[in-house]
């Protein structure tokens, strides 16, 4: 039996601490014909926070541990909920301090880590995450990236596995993250089994399909920020680096070097999630069919438009118009 422990602290959002619970303790229930019952219990599930205190959450709705971290005893995986909305890391983490403290503790211990959402920044804080794959919620990425360079950051994942540390992209990455740990531990049929008693999906894998139009990062190169700007305006043109760097005042180059250093992504991998961005808005109307909205983004060949959009994405125009168009 796997004994898990679900993190609770104040300002995160409740349903990426309970789903986690709820979904390890449903694991086991099967339809006998007249009922659900458990045929066998795969996990023990506790909640605790810093000194046993309630976790009052976005909503509001407050929490009551089972118990405080200092009375967990024994546990071999540990999930860490959202820890909200406030993108302020540097006013956040000197508090949970002692939670960071606490999970570098029992990972040292052999403990697995799952982090949700923002509550990866914990884990990312406690250098559990340096050199290891990533994620978390799309809107974060850049901060996050400028605090912790060490993480190879993969945003474009709901789910990201390295050894035995676990990321979810996204607020519903909970559920994501939760079903791909019971299956991680128990095998596919379990987690199945699991889903359909819950009514809820397998795990996805890709979020990117939820990002917005990328912003500009913060960063304090004047230069690039006036490439981002440009950019923007004609991503649906004939872009040609060259012509833009020289309008810069800087060669090609050096003007891809500090382009990259600026934002963590070369000009041309920006262009193209402008584009990408562009065509996901457009393949959510029905005003054009996907040759159309190739061309109408800056793409003359419809099979490159396509491989791009998947690569972006995780899926391909038509089976995102499906799932997000009108």
């Amino acid at each position: 039996m796997i004994h898990v422990c679900v993190l609770l602290h104040t300002g995160g959002f409740a349903s990426t601490a309970l789903a986690p619970a709820e979904i390890f303790r449903s694991a086991g229930y099967r339809w006998t014909g007249k009922s659900w019952r458990a045929q066998k219990r795969y996990f023990r599930t506790t909640t605790a926070s810093y000194g046993g205190a309630p976790a009052r959450s976005i909503g509001p709705v407050e929490i009551t541990p089972a118990k405080s971290i200092d009375e967990v005893r024994d546990v071999d995986l540990i999930m860490v909920p959202s820890l909200g909305l406030d993108p302020n890391i540097e006013r956040s983490m000197p508090d949970r301090r002692a939670l960071v403290d606490w999970l570098v503790g029992w990972h040292d211990k052999g403990a697995a880590i799952a982090g949700v959402c923002s509550g990866v920044a914990l884990l990312a804080e406690a250098g559990l995450l340096d050199g290891r794959r990533a994620t978390t919620h799309w809107a974060m990425a850049d901060l996050y990236r400028a605090r912790y360079p060490k993480v190879d950051w993969q945003t474009e994942l709901f789910v990201t596995e390295d050894a035995d540390i676990y990321c979810g992209g996204g607020f519903n990455s909970a559920t994501d993250l939760s079903l791909y740990l019971v299956e991680k531990y128990y095998g596919r049929e379990v987690a199945l089994e699991t889903a359909k008693l819950l009514l809820i999906h397998m795990p996805r894998t890709w979020q990117s399909g939820f990002a917005a139009l990328p912003l500009y990062a913060e960063h304090e190169d004047d230069k690039v920020t006036q490439a981002q700007a440009w950019l923007h305006e004609h991503w649906a043109e004939d872009v040609r680096l060259d012509e833009l760097a020289a309008h810069l005042g800087m060669s090609t180059r050096n003007f891809i070097r500090r382009f990259k250093n600026a934002t963590q992504v070369a000009p041309l991998a920006y262009l193209q999630k402008l584009r990408i961005t562009a065509a996901k808005r457009l393949l959510e109307g029905r005003q054009k069919n996907v040759q159309e909205i190739c061309y109408a983004v800056g793409y003359d060949d419809v099979p490159h438009f396509r491989t791009l959009f998947k690569r972006n994405t995780g899926t391909s125009p038509s089976d995102y118009r499906r799932q997000f168009g009108r």
